[in-house]
Order: structure tokens, then sequence, then C-alpha cells
């Protein structure tokens, strides 16, 4: 038997592919698209998901079932000793408080987290939970350790459209009519798994600036510790750009932050279906001093 099977899904925007190299098993998150059930990552690309997008499918987000779950964890405990879970954050699916209450049927062999993070400082987190591992932690003590720093990350976002958010209830459609016309750029922020607005911005170029803006300020303050040891790991994320569009977001990003080494990759499909294609993040987390 082994140790710790590390185990996450698809909101992390970690590919099966990837997970099946690092030694994490990788759930795929449920769509449902015009009544149609799909798997993220299983017969749902990213292509696939932006062109059904793109023809104004109805796409909602679902949970994974409880059988489904129990499955995968019955047989990682079949070769592991223990199960360590980090689903997306329960601030934004009921999937982690369901995982939660099935973890309690296994007497402490599978130890989920809720690390309060989606997307790319999700990922993040399993990265960190991995190393941990190594060490030769325990699953209950690295569940700990996740969750005490589940709050130390900052994720900014800027859409190129309104009409997701529109779609949404985020924003009306008066304002959405206004925000296209004048070319508005809103600038999100998640903090703690909650979508917040943090700005507004004329256009994708000053929305980018607000965005790095932002971060530097984090970095100044709230993460100045962690950013003058070496222990902040910057991101950035997006839905569906050109290759030309993120070479010139990485190379702004770079220009700012110029000693940190920026992970790319798109954002996880939860997010794009409420944001739509074309939009750019700026995201960090901070490693746990254990690490």
């Amino acid at each position: 038997m082994q140790g710790i099977a590390v185990m996450t899904d698809s909101n992390s925007g970690m590919s099966r592919e990837e997970g099946e190299r690092l030694g994490i098993s990788v759930l795929p998150m449920p769509f449902l698209i015009d009544g149609t059930f799909h798997l993220e990552g299983v017969d749902l690309t990213q292509e696939e998901f932006y062109r059904l997008l793109g023809q104004n499918a109805e796409v909602s987000t679902s949970q994974p079932s409880p059988g489904e779950i129990m499955d995968w964890w019955g047989e990682l405990l079949n070769s592991h000793d223990e199960v360590l879970y980090i689903p997306m954050s329960s601030s934004l699916s009921e999937s982690c408080h369901a995982a939660q209450n099935l973890a309690l049927e296994y007497g402490g062999k599978v130890q989920v987290v809720d690390n309060r993070r989606i997307s790319v400082t999700q990922r993040q987190s399993v990265l960190d939970a991995v190393e941990l591992a190594k060490k030769g932690l325990r699953a209950p003590v690295i569940k700990e350790i996740l969750e005490r720093e589940a709050l130390e990350a900052s994720i900014y976002i800027t859409v190129d459209t309104l009409k997701y958010l529109k779609k949404g209830g985020r924003i009306t459609s008066a304002a959405a009519a206004i925000g296209t016309v004048l070319n508005l750029k809103p600038v999100l922020t998640i903090q703690g798994g909650k979508l917040d607005a943090a700005g507004k911005a004329r256009g994708m170029k000053a929305a980018r600036r607000i965005m790095v803006n932002a971060m530097g300020r984090d970095c100044e303050t709230r993460f100045e510790k962690a950013c003058r040891e070496g222990r902040m790991r910057l991101q950035i994320a997006y839905s569906q750009i050109s290759r030309e569009v993120l070479d010139s977001w990485l190379e702004e990003v770079q220009a700012a932050f110029p000693s940190v080494e920026i992970y790319a990759a798109p954002l996880s499909l939860s997010i794009a279906c409420h944001i739509g294609p074309g939009a750019l993040a700026l995201a960090a987390a901070k490693v746990p001093e254990e690490l």
C-alpha cells in the first residue's frame, strides 16, 4: 500500500493527462449543455465547449454523483492508505460540502479539503498537497495546512463580453447594453471563492493594467512577507484567446513581476461558462511555510 492519494476535480484546470503525469487523480466535472450530459475533459474539450457556447447553447454546471465520487475513493483506497480530495471552493459549489459528508463514512481515511479556491489557485493547492505528502505528512495534517492557507490567494479577471454576466444575472440588460457601447470591461476578483467586482475600465488594455496594479498592491501588502521570501506563485489564465493575446499578456505580467516564474493555463470551464470567451485573469497563491 502506498501513502496518500491526492485527488482533485477538473475545476482546478488540471487535465487528466497532467494529473496522470503528476500522480494526481482528476475527477471530471459534469456539465449540462442543451440538456445533454457531458464530462469535462472526457467528452467535452475546451474547443467543443466554446463552439457550443458560441452557438448560444444552454450551458449549466452540475455536481458529480455521490456514487461516482465514492467509486473513485474506493479504487484509490485499494492501493493507498489515505485519500486527500481537493474540490473547488465551497463558496462556489455545494460539491465540497457533499463530499465532506460522504467522507464521514470512511473513518478518517478520506480527507476533503475546503481550500476556498478554484482554477489555477486550486491547482496550486493540489501541487502543494503532493509536495507535503512527499515530506511524509499525513492527510489530516495536509488538510489542516491547506485550509489554513486557503485565503492566501487572489484572482483578478476581466471579460471581453458582458453577454455572459448579463445571462447569469450579475448585471442588468441595460447595464450590459451601456457597457458594450462604451467598451467597458469590468474587473472581477475572486477572494476566498467569492466573485466580486473590483473595478471597471474603458477597453481591455486599461483593464489589464488594473489587474496588474491590483496584484502589485497585494504583493506589497497582504502577501509582502511571502513575496519577499519567494513563496508566492503567480499564474495567468484565459478563456479562448489567440496566441498573440496570450503572449502579450504574459509579456505584460512578466514585465511587472520580473523575478517570478509565471504559469499559464486556460480557465476552468466552470468559470468560463459564466464569463465567456476572451477573458483574461491574473492570480497568485502563497506556498505553505512547511514547503
